[in-house]
């Protein structure tokens, strides 16, 4: 569902890492449009999940105009690194268009690469932040669902941050919770990238400890394959019982960096090895570990998965996960993870990988819904205009919601998903704001659900600070990733006052140590702003 500028913006973006690894025998990457995947259409089942009980009544404030942008400029702090600016969505008038249409996205990966870049003292690149990736990074406290695989969870109050004729509303999805001992069996295949470039700063290092930390999360009818690749691609070591840890260490302690890089082959292996793995009721995944560079054969995410695509439909998911910056395409390791249905991440610190690996191995690897898609009804008589903020390159057109061969996002169990609106009403607005409905497949039964969740402007909190405490830690998230990012709707805003708005929510979730981190973040980037 990429966009002409996702599309224009990768050609560049990879142009211009095909010419500098020209001497290492890159090919020029040349994308082609995104596939989509036929699926069955049986009758959809409709659910219906009634909204909770008023607690405000504030009449919402007319429209007194528009704010915008911030200047935000940053020196590039490291070599080859490449990022894809998707732009920033406007805010629409419903008259025009009432309809807001999306895929879910449960990658995190724009946020800790944006924490490297602010620990390792600069301002991240604008082109690297992606709201819903900051937004749900964090853990929102969404209640799970008691009967169905989702529930909807919609809360509103003025926003703080765009001035008084502006309210935010948030939009959270809670996937069913599966326990660990409940999760399938899984055959995991790691294509693990060993090029030279994953020397520099350990990163093969980091790969190591991290996959150490997975293997002692493994069952006995678990297995673990790994492909390795840097010059060439080879086997390393076939699906192996996950009791047999000494043999799957043996492996993993072997790894060594060296030689060009060869993603297209260690990736087309893996596939091939999964592909043998598949059986029903049973996951089967590629996790691919690396820095996202590739300089021989194929360099382009359509490219590499063209090989590949009949065993994606066959259930076969990819997992990217990111490790180093500089010599680092942000651009290629994200495209994989979409069009591989599978979550991108990044792993900075040994923390954040026992966060992948360990915390939430069943929602890295166990998938309850497939082309999952998100639509919001706005009512135009109550709300003027709207805006999305963030995901910018998971668009989906109107009339593909309930075209369930259209491709869309994937959620593992125990999932949360957020968005966030900002709206403007009509003066004196009452009842229906509007209707969020959310469409996906189940990835066993291939049926098709459908449920929806309305709001009402009774339901709205008549102040930000009489919201919950996750919804105002969501809008203070959505804040910092849209100054950063240089969004002409935060032109008005400014690192220092974000940073004391984090520092007020950490009072409200003492124990929550993600948000005591965000806040002393926000506070560095706000010193970083100051000393430029």
């Amino acid at each position: 569902m990429t966009g002409t500028i996702r599309h224009i913006t990768l050609a560049l973006a990879l142009a211009v890492l095909a010419a500098t690894l020209a001497a290492c025998g890159a090919d020029d990457p040349t994308p082609t449009p995104r596939r989509e995947y036929p699926a069955p259409t049986p009758t959809p089942r409709v659910i219906i999940q009634e909204p909770s009980a008023p607690t405000a009544t504030p009449a919402p404030p007319s429209d007194q105009g528009v704010i915008g942008g911030t200047d935000n400029p940053n020196a590039a702090p490291y070599d080859l690194t490449f990022f894809e600016h998707s732009g920033v969505n406007p805010f629409i008038d419903t008259e025009d268009d009432r309809l807001s249409t999306f895929a879910i996205d449960v990658d995190t990966a724009s946020y800790t690469v944006a924490r490297r870049f602010v620990r390792d003292g600069n301002l991240p690149d604008p082109a690297s932040v992606r709201v819903e990736e900051f937004v749900n990074f964090f853990d929102h406290d969404y209640a799970p669902p008691t009967r169905d695989p989702f529930a909807i969870h919609v809360e509103g109050s003025p926003s703080p941050f765009g001035g008084e004729n502006h309210w935010l509303m948030r939009v959270g999805l809670q996937a069913r919770e599966v326990g660990e001992w409940q999760r399938k069996d899984a055959t995991l295949i790691f294509a693990i990238d060993v090029s030279g470039s994953m020397g520099r700063e350990d990163r093969l290092g980091l790969v190591k400890r991290s996959l150490a930390l997975l293997v002692d999360e493994l069952g006995p009818r678990d297995a673990v394959g790994i492909v390795v690749y840097g010059s060439r691609g080879r086997v390393l070591l076939r699906p192996t019982d996950g009791g047999e840890r000494g043999a799957i260490m043996d492996a993993i302690n072997s790894l060594n960096a060296g030689g060009s890089t060869y993603a297209e082959e260690g990736l087309r292996l893996a596939y091939d090895m999964a592909a043998n793995e598949v059986r029903p009721g049973r996951i089967t995944r590629v996790l691919l570990l690396s820095d996202g560079v590739g300089n021989v054969g194929r360099t382009d995410a359509d490219g590499i998965l063209e090989r590949i695509r009949s065993d994606v439909d066959r259930g076969v998911t990819l997992t990217t996960v990111g490790f180093g910056m500089g010599n680092y395409n942000d651009v290629l390791m994200e495209q994989l993870a979409n069009d591989g249905d599978g979550a991108y991440h990044y792993v900075d610190t040994l923390s954040q990988a026992r966060r992948v690996f360990v915390d939430n191995l069943t929602s890295t690897i166990q998938t309850v819904a497939k082309d999952a898609k998100v639509q919001v009804e706005f009512n135009p008589a109550v709300v003027r205009s709207y805006r999305l903020l963030g995901y910018e390159n998971r668009a989906v057109a109107d009339e593909d919601f309930r075209d369930d061969t259209v491709d869309a996002g994937e959620i593992g169990a125990n999932h949360s998903v957020t968005a966030l609106y900002e709206l403007k009403f009509h003066d004196g607005a009452a009842g229906d704001i509007g209707t969020v409905s959310l469409r996906y497949e189940d990835p066993d039964t291939r049926g098709i659900t459908e449920i929806r969740r309305s709001l009402q402007v009774r339901e709205l909190a008549p102040w930000f600070e009489s919201a919950s405490p996750t919804f105002q830690l969501a809008a203070v998230v959505a804040e910092y990733a849209e100054v950063l990012r240089n969004s002409y709707w935060a032109q008005d805003g400014d690192l220092q006052r974000t940073a004391a708005e984090a520092a007020r929510v950490q009072r409200l979730l003492p124990y929550d140590p993600d948000v005591a981190e965000f806040a002393d973040l926000v506070a560095r980037a706000a010193r970083l702003e100051q000393g430029r």
